[in-house]
């Protein structure tokens, strides 16, 4: 584990309960990490129990507190699973990140609808499935008279601005992105704040993928013209994201609904 990091007042999740989903890895992982380092207890869910499990134990092991659950977003079922295990384990919900998602780089003319509703499922479909299944916990009345809930969702600036040879996955983020204002004005009186966070290219697998979209000969090659599109000069990690996601979790962002915290070093200044 790295070192643990330290917080303003305003960023104490002491009590607070997070589900994270995607959490096993990746920028999922920091998430997972910065929020749990802030004092709240996570529930970690993946795709693949073992990799929950890894994150959590990793926790676990630091003194933090963190538990594990399998979980396909795209499943109905699931979700209803999950639930149950926020309520028994963590006592309730305050924060539901929808970090879960896919990537798919390819021209428009060679996606088909089978490719299509591959990158709908997990990154549209699972965030509106976990936002619906969440209401109950994150309205609760008595957890919602001291604080307010919230709820994070991963976009991208592909939500933000096209990306050639990537529409896809494009039509994707930009949904997630007036999904999350809708439900803000929606879910404002229950105390309910939603908020999208839209990284840049950040050094992850998914990241690495997408960086094959920039051409070059090698990955490496593809990573220099990347940065080029950045101009604080470097590409992102997956703690950048983390930071983001920890402001929204907390009561600093208290006043901070329906907005896009977008995170690219400057990328979509341009």
């Amino acid at each position: 584990m790295s070192t643990p990091i330290q917080f303003p007042a305003g960023f104490d999740l002491t009590g607070r309960a997070c589900l994270v989903t995607g959490g096993g890895q990746g920028i999922g992982a920091a998430i997972s990490r910065a929020l749990a380092e802030a004092g709240a207890t996570v529930l970690v869910t993946d795709l693949r129990l073992e990799t929950a499990q890894r994150t959590a134990q990793a926790l676990t092991d630091a003194g933090r507190k963190a538990h594990a659950a399998a979980l396909d977003v795209t499943s109905e079922d699931d979700w209803g699973r999950v639930m149950a295990l926020a309520k028994a384990q963590l006592g309730g919900l305050d924060v539901l990140v929808n970090n879960a998602g896919v990537f798919l780089g390819k021209p428009l003319a060679d996606t088909t609808l089978q490719d299509l509703r591959w990158v709908m499922g997990p990154n549209v479909e699972g965030v509106f499935l976990g936002t619906r299944a969440a209401l109950p916990l994150l309205s609760d009345p008595a957890r919602r008279a001291t604080s307010t809930a919230s709820i994070i969702n991963l976009s991208s600036v592909a939500g933000l601005k096209g990306a050639a040879g990537a529409t896809a996955y494009c039509l994707s983020k930009g949904a997630v992105r007036l999904f999350t204002k809708a439900c803000a004005l929606e879910l404002a009186p229950q105390r309910i704040r939603v908020n999208s966070v839209h990284p840049g290219l950040i050094e992850t697998p998914m990241g690495t993928a997408a960086i094959g979209l920039r051409g070059g000969a090698t990955t490496e090659d593809g990573r220099r013209m990347a940065m080029q599109a950045y101009p604080i000069g470097r590409l992102g990690q997956p703690e950048d994201i983390a930071a983001a996601v920890l402001y929204l979790a907390s009561e600093a962002s208290s006043f901070t609904t329906g907005s896009e915290v977008v995170v690219d070093g400057g990328m979509t200044a341009r």
